[in-house]
């Protein structure tokens, strides 16, 4: 939520003609429905949740979509409770033991069907051959709410953006198990959303904000500084209503686990990389189709290159870059995940079958990560 909390508080729009009124959201359905009843114009979003509208899945109403940008790269984490730590269950491994042998069954959450963070959270369980769908019981839970649920005793464990992680590690809720980044380097995070009819009824102010948010991003990209000024806003209560304390450390790149280690993480969470991060690429929106896919959310194979090519808003975030001086990527990009699987979008259909374990498939021994 940075970039669009200083583009709103600290001028960034008004150059551009437009005035940002944020207003924030109790959840992710709630953000849905601002955004289906025309309540909101333009939405932080999951890019699962953009897809899951445009789509009609996880009981959405289906609504045709636009990403106009991303937002930002890597700062999610999954983090299990104190109680199991305690229990000797600190890495993975114990986590697979305990999931095996103990017969305990545990209560994971995340916050949205389809959403960023189950889309992780399933596919971290998967690569130890922990089956989402029938090795463990998965909930959603706000993220703002993530702390209290695991205090009570309500999940064993979340996925969830920052500050929430950091919070359940500094109040001694919780430990970090794994970072997002750690999942998939620079992988895509939050997205600029907006339904389709905005964009084509209003294809001016679209452009605007977009280019309102890019100088944010650039902003908070260029120093230390503007990051900590930043935090600043971050922690009101209009915001994150969050103590600087959590917020700090991993906004900045510092993270502690609560389980002894502690780094200057080299894929720590950003905004700009001088538009790297911001182009909607085909292949990210893509990714989160694959996904989709293998989970079971999509029992045939969608149009992945044609759906995507619809949703991300490709020409007009290249105009409105190109005229702030911002490269321009190309739409398709290649990465490689921490199980060894390569992506570059090049044929969605055959990566989406290539996984062990899927909706159709049997929980397998642990594998190797």
């Amino acid at each position: 939520s940075a970039s669009l909390i200083v583009a709103a508080t600290q001028e960034f729009a008004q150059p551009y003609g437009l005035r940002l009124k944020l207003q924030r959201q109790p959840s992710w359905s709630a953000l849905s429905e601002g955004l289906h009843n025309g309540r909101l114009d333009a939405a932080q979003g999951l890019y699962g949740l953009v897809y899951a509208m445009q789509l009609g899945l996880a009981g959405l109403p289906r609504m045709p979509m636009a990403v106009l940008m991303g937002l930002a790269q890597n700062g999610q984490s999954i983090n299990l409770s104190s109680r199991l730590q305690l229990a000797g269950v600190n890495d993975s491994e114990a986590l697979v033991r305990h999931v095996r042998q103990a017969g305990a069954r545990l209560t994971l959450a995340h916050t949205f069907p389809g959403g960023t963070h189950a889309m992780w959270l399933y596919y971290w369980l998967a690569s130890l051959g922990i089956h989402p769908l029938s090795d463990v019981d998965t909930l959603v839970v706000p993220p703002a709410q993530m702390v209290a649920h695991l205090h009570a005793g309500r999940i064993d464990g979340f996925c969830a953006g920052e500050p929430w992680g950091a919070q359940a590690v500094a109040l001694r809720q919780g430990f970090t198990l794994c970072t997002s980044q750690q999942l998939w380097p620079d992988h895509p995070e939050k997205v600029l959303a907006c339904t389709r009819e905005f964009v084509e009824n209003c294809p001016n102010a679209a452009r605007a904000l977009v280019m309102a948010v890019l100088e944010a991003s650039r902003f908070l990209d260029t120093s230390e500084e503007n990051r900590r000024a930043a935090i600043c806003l971050l922690s009101a209560d209009a915001y994150l209503a969050a103590p600087l304390s959590a917020i700090q450390p991993r906004f900045l790149g510092a993270y502690e686990d609560g389980n002894g280690h502690a780094w200057r993480d080299p894929h720590a969470l950003r905004f700009c990389a001088d538009g790297a991060v911001n182009m909607p690429y085909l292949s990210d929106g893509m990714w989160f189709l694959t996904q989709f896919r293998r989970w079971g959310l999509l029992r045939e194979e969608p149009d992945y290159h044609g759906l995507t090519s619809t949703v991300q808003q490709i020409a007009l975030y290249t105009e409105a870059a190109s005229q702030l001086g911002f490269t321009v990527p190309a739409p398709m990009r290649s990465s490689t995940l921490f199980d060894g699987s390569s992506w570059d979008g090049r044929d969605p259909v055959a990566y989406a079958r290539s996984f062990a374990l899927h909706a159709l498939s049997d929980a397998r021994p642990l594998a190797s990560c």
